[in-house]
């Protein structure tokens, strides 16, 4: 059977985060692949997820709202790295769930110093461990940035008031959700990545001037762009972004004006080109105020 065929026995997939950016884009293409899925929130009356999905009502840090209604017929997950998952797979294995595909970080690699006790690195790794002692029937995607990322900027774009970055000449190959969940699909649809730890990013490494840019060509006009330093950076985002993001942030920033980002893009896994940045700025033009 190609990895590409959903199996006759229609698997039940359990899929966590399924509200969130990458998780929509999973249920809609397990669906298209001929999956049963189930959803599982804490909110369902807010999921607006498509009609064939079954909504479950749970929190995946409350053992109390994981009963037999969430994991019935289900022999596989998708792991949204949310913290207190220890809590969900404990109940999920004990229910008999052995297949799960998680959903972690580049950082987790710790390919490079700065990776190392970050926040993304430590969070992370707890999340794969949890899973890795508990099964032996996984598979891990490595995302680097997510292009979403540059959502960030959103309200400057959306306003007209202009971008202030550091680190413009730094080279990253931020990756579109719809990958990630196309290769989380092909995951837990085929028995071909059972065991493996897989890294993605998206198909470019582009300099943060060059992803400004990008969006600029999406909506059709020009985005005010100004290089600040790290400090002046730290003193205008402080209030928003802690300290330990802030750090691995700019350290992520800073490494990749001298080494750019590695591409390994999820064709790998998919069989299909990555989605470029200027696909993903064209997609998320309404949020950008377009």
């Amino acid at each position: 059977m190609s990895s590409t065929e959903v199996r006759p026995s229609r698997p039940t997939v359990l899929v966590t985060g399924a509200t969130g950016a990458v998780g929509r884009h999973l249920v809609t293409t397990l669906l298209a692949r001929g999956a049963a899925v189930r959803a599982l929130t804490r909110k369902p009356e807010d999921a607006n997820l498509p009609e064939a999905v079954e909504v479950v009502a749970g929190d995946l840090a409350d053992a109390s709202t994981l009963g037999q209604h969430v994991f019935q017929g289900v022999d596989r997950a998708f792991i949204f790295p949310a913290r207190g998952i220890d809590v969900f797979l404990d109940a999920a294995v004990a229910a008999g769930v052995h297949r799960f595909t998680v959903l972690s970080s580049l950082a987790a690699a710790m390919e490079f110093p700065r990776d190392r006790g970050s926040a993304s690195q430590l969070h992370h790794s707890a999340v794969e461990a949890a899973v890795t002692d508990r099964t032996d029937a996984w598979t891990i995607l490595r995302p680097g940035t997510f292009a979403n990322n540059l959502l960030e900027w959103r309200w400057q774009i959306s306003s007209g008031a202009p971008i202030r970055a550091p680190y413009l000449a730094s080279a990253q190959a931020p990756i579109h959700e719809y990958d990630v969940a196309d290769a989380a699909a092909e995951t837990l649809l085929s028995d071909d990545h059972i065991g493996q730890i897989i890294p993605i990013t998206g198909p470019q490494a582009l300099t943060r001037t060059e992803q400004v840019a990008t969006i600029s060509a999406a909506l059709g006009r020009e985005l005010p762009l100004t290089e600040i330093t790290p400090d002046e950076f730290r003193a205008e985002t402080a209030q928003f972004i802690p300290q330990p993001i802030m750090k691995m942030l700019l350290d992520y920033w800073s490494d990749t004006l001298t080494t750019p980002d590695q591409v390994r893009p999820a064709t790998a896994v998919t069989g299909k080109p990555g989605r470029t940045l200027a696909e993903w700025a064209t997609d998320h033009r309404a949020d950008f105020g377009a």
